[in-house]
């Protein structure tokens, strides 16, 4: 069993109008969901990504308007980088300079040109041009954003998370500079997870301006049922199978404490609206539909 990459990556916000202005009208993504946390539906969750949400390509965050600042350290991913195309960092560094961001110098990684900024809630981004980067599918027709390139995980010693990505999600060693070793995927999209290791580091607080979880692909519930199957075998603690609508979850803890899902690709976001209308309503699952005037009063208007 080899893991086929990142499926999403789930953040958390503060102000959710900013949030929707920003990673539609900065970053040009598609707003492919807009709903709540199923588990707290007093606040939204939103979904970016390409024109129709492929895994691969969706950024998810729970808006907490009243929530407190995170606090980045060891166990948390410290960085998600989206693939760009080669030669468009320079259009990306003026763009963002026009939304009031003011990103890092381009630095060398692994053979690719990197640049790392923040979103307006202090969330570490970065864009990655390389060979992997030519096709764009989101909506900024210069330099668009073709998903994930990956994440970085920061970890005070990486030894036992590295066994994980290796023994038990079949990802290969491609590199290692100074305290930073990458694993890739078998998969084309979201392929890199980058481990930091930072052992003077203190321990990280989930919160706004953090991630909240890493999820990786499934095909489908089959191949989901047995990476359930494997890690249970393994005496990973893992959840039971979560319905979130538009594919099926599980989660559980890396060794070094990151939260990792693994969700289906399938059904996707077209389930409960049309895929040129994606993003357009509010949309609740079925056993939240009861309390829809409820839920809707009590969050906070967004255009």
């Amino acid at each position: 069993m080899r893991v086929q990459g990142i499926h999403h990556v789930t953040a958390i916000a503060g102000n959710p109008q900013g949030n929707l202005d920003f990673y539609r009208q900065a970053l040009g993504l598609r707003l492919v969901k807009r709903t709540v946390n199923f588990d707290d539906p007093g606040s939204y969750h939103f979904y970016f990504g390409d024109d129709a949400g492929a895994p691969g390509t969706v950024m998810t965050f729970f808006a907490w308007p009243a929530g407190q600042r995170g606090q980045g350290g060891v166990g948390q991913p410290a960085a998600t980088a989206f693939r760009v195309p080669p030669g468009s960092l320079g259009y990306w560094a003026e763009r963002l300079q026009g939304f009031d961001v003011v990103p890092s110098e381009v630095t060398e990684r692994f053979g690719d040109e990197v640049m790392g900024f923040r979103d307006p809630d202090g969330l570490r981004l970065e864009l990655v041009a390389g060979a992997h980067g030519a096709t764009a599918v989101s909506g900024v027709v210069a330099g668009a954003i073709a998903g994930f390139h990956g994440v970085t995980l920061a970890e005070q010693r990486i030894e036992a998370t590295g066994r994980f990505l290796t023994e038990t999600f079949g990802m290969e060693v491609a590199g290692q500079s100074g305290n930073r070793a990458r694993f890739l995927a078998s998969g084309p999209l979201g392929a890199a997870v980058d481990l930091l290791e930072l052992p003077a580091g203190t321990r990280g607080r989930t919160a706004v301006g953090t991630v909240h979880h890493v999820a990786f692909r499934a095909r489908d519930e089959e191949e989901q049922a047995a990476w359930h199957a494997r890690l249970v075998d393994l005496g990973v603690h893992v959840t039971q199978v979560l319905d979130r609508c538009y594919f099926r979850s599980i989660y559980f803890r890396e060794p070094g404490g990151v939260l990792f899902e693994i969700a289906t690709d399938a059904p996707g976001f077209a389930v409960d609206e049309p895929a040129s209308a994606l993003g357009g309503a509010l949309k609740l699952p079925p056993w939240l539909e009861g309390r829809r005037a409820e839920i809707e009063a009590a969050l906070p208007a967004v255009r």
